[in-house]
């Protein structure tokens, strides 16, 4: 089986480096795509050196910041494309350790897809404030209030996907970014009766750069919950 790991990235060549060789020693036969929003600090020009002497290494270059969803959605296109069989969704901070990317890659065997979860087994985040710890927790919940989706972490952004689940949902139909994509990804997947788990990661805050979140991601999440369950009612998910 043939698995590519897709990681949107802007400013993030302070970590995408060490990230890759720890990615690779996980398991060598994983392919990495860097999908890069233009960014200022040329880390799109140093996975272009590294494919050099890489050829597991892919990368789309777009010419600004055009968001998380969309990434995201370009990376599934280019694996459907390329015949991939599975597709992992991480961030390039170290936010996810890319030491569990094994555990997701067994699940994957059994499941449709499988959610890295913050809140399956307690709480498992580290150096968030509380703030901002218990805006994510009140997300999740709020979420599966709203859309009757059982996913404990609905929010999250460290999943594997096979890539049947991909090809069954419409892309060029997902426009959200933010949470609201990774709302969006899973009641699609779950409504058509795609089988999931959630394995328990730890969530550590990024370690250097800074965090993309932002207001209008929240409302946007916020808002996303309530056009997922209408769209439901009518039958167009």
């Amino acid at each position: 089986m043939r698995g590519l790991v897709t990681i949107p990235t802007y400013n993030e060549r302070e970590n995408i480096g060490h990230l890759l060789d720890i990615i690779f020693e996980q398991n060598p036969t994983l392919d990495v795509l860097i999908v890069d929003d233009n960014s200022p600090d040329q880390t799109a020009a140093y996975i272009k050196e590294r494919q050099h002497n890489d050829s597991r290494l892919r990368l789309i270059e777009r010419p600004g910041k055009m968001g998380l969803g969309t990434a995201y959605v370009a990376g599934f296109k280019y694996a459907i494309r390329e015949g991939y069989d599975f597709v992992f969704e991480m961030d390039a901070d170290f936010s996810h350790d890319p030491h569990d990317l094994p555990r997701l890659m067994e699940k994957i065997v059994d499941y449709d897809f499988v959610i890295g979860s913050r809140y399956v087994d307690g709480i498992s985040v580290v150096n968030w404030p509380l703030r901002r710890l218990m805006l994510s927790y009140f997300a999740a919940w709020y979420t599966r209030v709203i859309t009757g989706m059982p996913i404990r972490d609905p929010t999250a952004g460290f999943k594997c996907w096979r890539i049947e689940v991909l090809k069954a949902i419409d892309l060029d139909l997902v426009k959200s970014g933010g949470y609201s994509f990774q709302i969006e990804m899973n009641f699609k997947a779950w409504k058509r009766g795609f089988r999931y788990c959630e394995i328990p990661i730890i969530f550590v805050e990024r370690r250097v750069g800074t965090s993309k979140m932002s207001k209008h991601i929240v409302y946007e999440a916020v808002f996303m919950v309530w056009k997922l369950r209408l769209r439901s009612l009518l039958g167009k998910i």
